[in-house]
């Protein structure tokens, strides 16, 4: 007979879920044993409580209690040692270890709070040898916190300090399991990386870098290198986050049109500054000059690739200073070498440093710098400043808005909230998937039918999932119970809640969850509502989240795998006919439901498939003369 779990055991699927990316992503975070200590009734602070835990699985279950307990235990061993000769307790600094160079305003800070030892190139052997006496550890992007680094820690590391915003060299899996915070350092760099896609822009234009190198050769070409002029030229600015507002500022400053495609920049700070907001097809296909300022995630990966390209204005010059990954650098070869694209400025490679044969780099209508966006004194000194503080803050017990990973919550809530958390989080990623439009994701709402009292059910958790599943598809932001009203806030999104009070069992949390996106254009125009928003709703039913209901229409799929929906004339055949177009493409069925408002009217059909349909066989679906329209979800 089967033992039945413990609800840490039970929740630690749940927790890596808050804490991790979405399936494809490359994030995948654990249970972390750092916990909220709320404040008395009278103080809005939270503090974190910092429990030590050698590893985290159903074998080891210790409850947070006993963590902390010990760590109390072990915390009075060190006063009683720490006694000075008149009895008085003395607390030994913490000890911050520094492993790469961070300019001396941010040591200085450091060294106010801590003993900090820079220790610059240390081998993975020294870094493991030296981490287990350490409370903080800051690095760049040259060290790498592997799982064996937070392992030879044993407990003690409290913190990990990224100089800089992307977190790729930190192992935040083993960091969440072993109770380390991990926060970085996502603003300093904004102003250095604007300033330097604009000097890589001009730069291209006149083609300053091919001149300088050609004079040095000993040519005078002045012919060869003539360049073109900025003013009254369309420039298409991709992503408008920090960096892509900051350069649109600049270029307008410099004469240019500028457009953007960004969704969820709220149109009225684009339109502050001058910028128009357009779809991703529409700023392709218009500009003259395409900047790049997107993250780099599963759907944004190589978005800029043949087909791409094919539908940009022929002699379009393009700036990457943001990741490498967004091209497809081989497609990029061949736009130069085509003359669709004239000319392009790379700040950022795919493989860092990029190989010295490379045809991308070598080519003559080419730009290249070796990631020098961040690379100003003034920034560095700003992110040395900004982690400094961070670090300071989390070995003061105060959690930074720029932890990219979470506290616990407690098993037993998890326990009770696991699918309704998975329920949360897929209808967020449903919903931003079925908008379209340049006009971006503003206000969300979310729904609870509930037969508990409002005032019992804690929705901040559930709140912060439907965040994520908006946020993270098309983001490198990390959303997590800590910083999901942050992260909306920041990218201009209103998220509000509605709790209603139904004649169900209260046995059970939550009835339906319902997510709504207003003012924004729909992909699957059935997916509206009578009030024109985009609108989908579903349920937990025997512990699997269920999708309940489209728009106006009533539905009933399991969500698992990937989704199509269909809208067609309720007719006879529907289900075989699509299904044959599938199975012929060999796309494996895990499951169909067809929801109607009318007999023989018009019907949603839902169909669950294990395999992602190639562009062919979408096409015949969408050529079925009896549907309407059709799109295809990834969960």
């Amino acid at each position: 007979m089967a033992s039945t779990p413990s609800p840490r055991t039970a929740a630690t699927t749940l927790q890596n879920s808050l804490l991790s990316s979405s399936s494809s992503s490359i994030n995948h975070n654990k249970p972390s044993n750092l916990s909220f200590l709320h404040a008395s009734s009278n103080s809005s602070s939270l503090k974190l409580v910092h429990s030590v835990s050698a590893s985290f699985s159903p074998s080891n279950s210790s409850s947070t209690i006993c963590n902390v307990l010990k760590t109390v235990e072990s915390a009075d061993i060190s006063f009683s040692n720490a006694r000075d000769l008149d009895g008085v307790v003395s607390i030994p600094k913490p000890i911050i270890l520094v492993s790469e160079k961070l300019g001396e305003a941010g040591l200085d800070l450091l060294r106010s709070f801590g003993n900090v030892d820079c220790s610059y190139d240390l081998s993975p052997q020294d870094l493991c040898a030296k981490i287990s006496l350490c409370d903080a550890l800051i690095v760049r992007s040259g060290t790498k916190v592997t799982r064996q680094v937070f392992e030879a820690a044993q407990g003690r590391l409290k913190v990990v300090g990224r100089a800089g915003v992307g977190i790729d060299n930190v192992d935040l899996q083993a960091a969440t399991e072993f109770g380390c915070l991990v926060v970085n350092a996502p603003t300093a760099n904004t102003i250095a990386a604007a300033e330097h896609g604009i000097a890589l822009l001009t730069s291209m234009a006149r083609n300053v870098a091919q001149a300088d190198a050609s004079m040095k050769a000993g040519k005078w070409l002045r012919s060869k290198y003539v360049g073109v002029s900025l003013v009254g030229k369309t420039l298409a600015v991709m992503g408008f986050g920090k960096v892509g507002s900051e350069v649109a500022r600049r270029a307008k400053g410099l004469g240019m049109h500028v457009i953007a495609h960004d969704p969820y920049a709220p149109a009225d700070r684009a339109r502050a500054i001058g910028v128009d907001l357009v779809s991703f097809e529409q700023a392709i296909a218009t500009a003259d000059f395409v900047s790049l300022h997107m993250p780099l995630t599963p759907a944004t990966k190589k978005v800029f690739n043949d087909d791409t390209f094919a539908k940009m204005k022929k002699g379009v010059r393009l700036i990457n200073v943001a990741r490498g990954g967004v091209i497809d650098e081989d497609a990029l070869v061949r736009a130069l070498d085509s003359g669709i694209v004239a000319q392009a400025a790379l700040d950022v490679f795919t493989v860092e440093p990029p190989p010295k044969d490379s045809k991308l780099v070598q080519h003559e209508n080419v730009t290249v710098t070796p990631h020098l966006g961040a690379s100003t004194k003034e920034a560095q000194e700003g992110v040395a400043i900004e982690i400094a503080e961070a670090v300071v803050g989390a070995l003061n017990g105060e959690l930074s808005a720029t932890a990219v990973n979470a506290p616990m919550v407690p098993p037993e809530v998890l326990s009770e909230l696991a699918p309704y958390v998975v329920l949360a989080e897929k209808l967020g990623r449903l919903a931003v998937q079925l908008v379209t439009g340049g006009s971006g994701i503003q206000n969300v709402k979310v729904v609870y039918k509930s037969a508990r009292d409002p005032d019992s059910l804690d929705t901040r958790l559930l709140r912060a999932m439907v965040t994520k599943g908006i946020i993270e598809p098309i983001s490198d932001t990390i959303i997590n119970l800590v910083n999901a009203d942050f992260s909306a806030k920041q990218k201009g999104l209103r998220i509000s809640e509605e709790r209603v009070i139904v004649d169900s069992s209260p046995e059970y949390p939550v009835e339906t969850i319902q997510v709504q996106i207003s003012n924004v254009q729909s992909r699957f125009a059935s997916a509206l509502s009578e009030n024109g928003n985009i609108s989908i709703e579903g349920k937990v039913k025997y512990g699997v989240p269920h999708l309940t209901r489209v728009g106006s229409f009533s539905v009933d799929v399991s969500l698992e795998g990937n989704l199509i929906l269909c809208k067609q004339v309720d007719q006879p055949g529907m289900i075989g006919e699509v299904g044959n177009i599938l199975g012929e493409s060999n796309v494996n069925v895990s499951f169909m439901s067809v929801g109607r408002t009318v007999k023989r009217k018009q019907a949603i059909m839902a169909i669950g498939v294990d395999e992602e349909p190639n562009k062919d066989t979408q096409k015949k679906i969408g050529e079925v003369s009896a549907i309407e329209e059709f799109v295809f979800l990834k969960l």
